[in-house]
């Protein structure tokens, strides 16, 4: 019986929906309830209310506690109605299931899916190696939801096994980006095929971003100045320079840093041997002393040939270390030895 009523729904399509368990449940639980009674003698504690309907749901589910059950054969009989019908519904629930999650999985396989979060980062082109690359760096120290949007010529997601939505289409389609979320963007990559590319997904990018950080990445970075045209406030970063590409998008501004340091004119990266006249120096001072003095900022030094960057305030530098500093110009070895030998 409860495979004919499984053959009824599916001809009637109520087989493709979740009702179709709920249907079969509840059409086994009105006749067997009746045929119980029918069955068991007059009397039995299995028929009333009260009960039947926990007998059936541990009966159907297949669980059989043994607290009630049928006393008599033809109640045996129903009962064996009861657990086929119980199957048929799992079964069928559970087909369901895996098909929608199937179907889930080939959406995100296919890049069909919209990304539904805030505060990500999108990632707008796809090169086989680079991307990867650039998705690991974004996700070492502090793990955030990326979202990558390819062209159509990337057939399927292709770092499954890492966890980023993978959104598929033509890049210079509004409803495209708005699908990976560009609106609700943290950060916004163009990283495209070539140049011309690149200034064409940046123009619908800055269009449909609202407040995102928009950084391209340009081969030639004297066509720069044409995506002033898009937003005053995109960044354009080298496409040669991955790792300044990660670092510009989760630190907006931080490239402008470091340009402004390899320019001619803007406050520079030097370096000094400290003299051996000052004896041991704690970092401590160095950074207090030149930065009240000298307008200066010690990034790193070199002790005993071992590199310290950002190095401890509290560690304490040989006589002849080497500091690397940022100032507006080279300090002498006579400032040097003024700002530190001076005492508050």
């Amino acid at each position: 019986m409860p495979i004919f009523i499984a053959r009824l729904l599916a001809r009637f399509r109520l087989l493709g929906t979740w009702w179709s368990p709920v249907a079969v449940l509840g059409f086994v639980y009105l006749t067997s309830w009746p045929l119980m009674a029918l069955a068991e003698p007059a009397g039995s504690e299995l028929v009333e209310p009260a009960n039947y309907w926990w007998y059936f749901m541990v009966t159907a589910a297949t669980v059989g506690y043994g607290d009630l059950y049928p006393e008599s054969a033809a109640g045996h009989a129903v009962g064996v109605y009861v657990i086929v019908g119980g199957i048929a519904a799992l079964t069928t629930l559970f087909t369901k299931l895996a098909s929608v999650l199937e179907r889930s999985k080939g959406r995100r396989m296919q890049g069909s899916v919209t990304a539904d979060g805030s505060g990500h980062i999108v990632l707008l082109g796809y090169t086989p190696g680079r991307t990867e690359r650039i998705v690991d760096e974004l996700i070492a120290d502090d793990p955030c939801e990326i979202v990558l949007c390819a062209w159509e010529d990337v057939p399927a997601h292709p770092m499954p096994d890492r966890d980023v939505t993978f959104v598929r289409g033509d890049l210079t389609a509004e409803e495209v980006l708005r699908r990976a979320g560009v609106q609700r963007a943290h950060s916004v990559l163009v990283d495209a095929r070539d140049d011309n590319e690149a200034l064409a997904v940046a123009l619908t990018a800055g269009h449909v971003a609202e407040g995102a950080h928009l950084v391209v990445a340009l081969r030639d970075l004297g066509r720069a100045p044409h995506l002033r045209y898009v937003d005053e406030a995109v960044r354009c970063v080298q496409w040669h320079s991955p790792h300044m590409i990660t670092e510009e998008l989760k630190d907006p501004g931080i490239t402008e840093v470091y340009t402004d340091l390899m320019t001619h004119g803007g406050a520079n990266t030097y370096s000094a041997r400290l003299p051996g006249s000052l004896g041991p120096v704690r970092v401590e001072r160095c950074q207090i002393a030149l930065g009240r003095m000298c307008g200066a900022t010690v990034l790193a030094a070199r002790a005993g040939g071992e590199l310290l960057v950002n190095p401890d305030w509290q560690s304490t530098l040989p006589p002849g270390a080497v500091l690397y500093y940022v100032s507006s110009r080279r300090l002498t070895s006579e400032e040097i030895v003024k700002a530190l030998g001076a005492t508050d």
